[in-house]
């Protein structure tokens, strides 16, 4: 009894340890100081519960009155201590969560040199049936590369999304929505003002009245959470840049084209001019957003930590059958072990999207993951709309967020709403692959085709499926523990019959970035390991060996690493 009242006491220790390093590493992600957003617990008073927190000096400011649930934000001296006060709140029986008020911010553009823009008609083999006569199309080589189209960058011709093929399919709807949740956009626009949502009630209401009762006074072409107000006008221009990728009209002699040529865009901003918004305000732009019934929300913003209360929103809208497209982030890291939000939230409808280049591979700013990033597409050099009538070429995951939302849009218009899982897989399934993204993005997955997927056509993919795969036990490779200055050791494992084969690490410990286990076969690199971690399965490569390499540089030691096991997928 006595052994398992310490277990029980271990336990509880070290569960507080985790909740305590959470917390603590919370405090140090960008949010708004002396504020948490909480949710109460079903059932629970608020008036009793906002009483007992004034005792820690936390008082209720207002709150968040969203369709699914009310959360209130609650204020105290910047200067107390955040994280005991979040743990205090937190343990209170009346709180079912506490979390800081987390500050998201757009996936800042990479800004490309100056090039000269390509002005010749494209040449008469490159064209279909249809083919816009915007000026600037022949400039937009992420929807039709033409190997020489894509402003100075190194390109491959059909490197692209497929449009002028999808486009022979169908060129989307005014009848689905999208919802661009950003800066806003410029509405104004000559390529986006016939693509945006008017309301109505509103446009032909009274001034300052809500007349359509929906909650938001003159709502007309959408809302403005950042400044409380019906006018969603964009005055950053990356709202804009994205709205037009998706949506830019087709054939109006002005600029560019976008992915649909028809549909309807409603601004959601939530993101101020400067770029900057908070959980408070990104959960009310869902919440309207889902109200509106949207077909798809277009999310090209990321920041912050883990947010319960962003999670309900964006699984609220999942609920109603609602698309979440999201960047993947342009910090070049692995999402992962680095996870970024909101595209790393396992929620059905998110779609986390990774950007590809002219020349068909990962751009180098672009975040990956092969358990965690769905799909690539076109985000380098893209020519978009900007503000105040303008456009200009950004590169980010940003840019290729909106060509997947574009490309869904024109599946959803041709079929109508299918469930999240059908869709991921078939965004995947129909995929272009390509080698330089293998293990940068879920397996089975690849570079957007919009005419594959509305075809439901599908690549064939020289890759293992992953109940295929089978475990062998192999002598023991490990280093010491810890490992020396300057280690060097390799070994290659071979399994004759092998399809496919990858390693199994049974726990690493590594030193950031400094030392690696570099797996590899028939003499390239498919992976670079490090820092910590276990039961980790390395990146597969194709035939029946595979090489580990293991070096250590001069400075701090780790624990090191053991394999035990590689796994394989046999010849059929």
């Amino acid at each position: 009894m006595k052994k398992l009242t310490r277990l029980g006491l271990l336990l509880s220790f070290l569960s507080l340890q985790l909740i305590l390093f959470g917390k603590a590493f919370a405090s140090e992600v960008p949010h708004v100081r002396g504020e948490m957003i909480i949710k109460l617990k079903f059932g629970a008073d608020s008036k009793t519960a906002f009483k007992r927190f004034q005792s820690i000096g936390v008082t209720y400011d207002r709150a968040i009155k969203l369709t699914y649930a009310t959360l209130y934000v609650v204020k105290f001296d910047a200067s107390q201590n955040f994280i005991s006060t979040m743990g205090i709140l937190s343990e209170d029986p009346s709180v079912e969560y506490a979390e800081p008020n987390y500050i998201y911010s757009l996936i800042e553009p990479v800004e490309p040199k100056t090039v000269k823009s390509l002005l010749g008609p494209l040449e008469e083999d490159e064209e279909l049936n249809y083919t816009p006569n915007d000026p600037k199309f022949r400039d937009l080589w992420g929807l039709h590369n033409t190997g020489r189209n894509a402003r100075g960058a190194a390109s491959v011709a059909g490197a692209d999304i497929n449009a002028l093929k999808a486009w022979e399919v169908g060129k989307g709807s005014r009848n689905v929505k999208i919802a661009v949740i950003d800066t806003g956009i410029d509405y104004r626009h000559p390529d986006l003002k016939d693509q945006i949502w008017v309301n109505e009630a509103e446009l032909n209401g009274e001034k300052g009245v809500d007349d359509d009762e929906n909650g938001y006074v003159d709502d007309i072409h959408g809302y403005d959470f950042a400044n409380n107000d019906g006018d969603p006008l964009d005055g950053n221009s990356h709202g804009t840049h994205c709205a037009g990728t998706i949506g830019a009209t087709h054939n109006n002699n002005t600029g560019v084209a976008g992915v649909m040529a028809d549909v309807t865009l409603i601004p959601v901003k939530f993101l101020t001019d400067s770029g900057s918004g908070t959980t408070e305000n990104a959960i009310r732009a869902i919440d309207y957003a889902t109200k509106l019934n949207v077909d798809i929300m277009s999310n090209s913003w990321g920041g912050g930590g883990f947010s319960e209360a962003l999670k309900e929103a964006i699984a609220n809208a999942s609920k109603e059958g609602i698309v979440f497209t999201a960047a993947a982030g342009n910090s070049g890291s692995n999402n992962d072990s680095r996870p970024h939000y909101p595209s790393n939230y396992k929620i059905k409808n998110v779609i986390s999207v990774a950007a590809s280049t002219s020349d068909d591979s990962l751009a180098s700013f672009s975040c990956y993951g092969r358990k965690t990033v769905h799909i690539a597409a076109p985000g380098k050099n893209i020519l978009s709309t900007t503000k105040s009538n303008g456009y200009k070429s950004l590169s980010g995951t940003s840019m290729a967020t909106p060509h997947v939302s574009g490309a869904i849009g024109l599946l959803l218009a041709q079929e109508g709403r299918i469930s999240h899982e059908e869709m991921k897989e078939r965004l995947m399934a129909t995929s272009v692959p390509i080698p330089t993204l293998r293990g940068k993005v879920m397996a089975g997955s690849g570079r957007l085709d919009a005419f594959n997927l509305l075809t439901n056509t599908r690549p064939e993919r020289n890759e293992p499926k992953p109940g295929d795969w089978e475990s062998v036990a192999v002598e023991k490779f490990e280093s010491d523990h810890p490992y020396r200055n300057n280690e060097k050791l390799e070994k290659t494992f071979s399994f004759p019959g092998a399809k496919f084969i990858r390693v199994k690490v049974k726990r690493f410990e590594l030193e950031k970035n400094y030392d690696f286990l570099v797996v590899s076969g028939k003499g390239r690199t498919v992976e670079k390991i490090t820092e910590k971690g276990t039961d980790y399965s390395s990146q597969y490569v194709t035939g029946d060996s595979i090489k580990v390499e293991f070096r250590s540089d001069r400075s701090i030691n780790k624990w090191g690493f053991v394999i035990e096991e590689i796994e394989v997928v046999k010849k059929k």
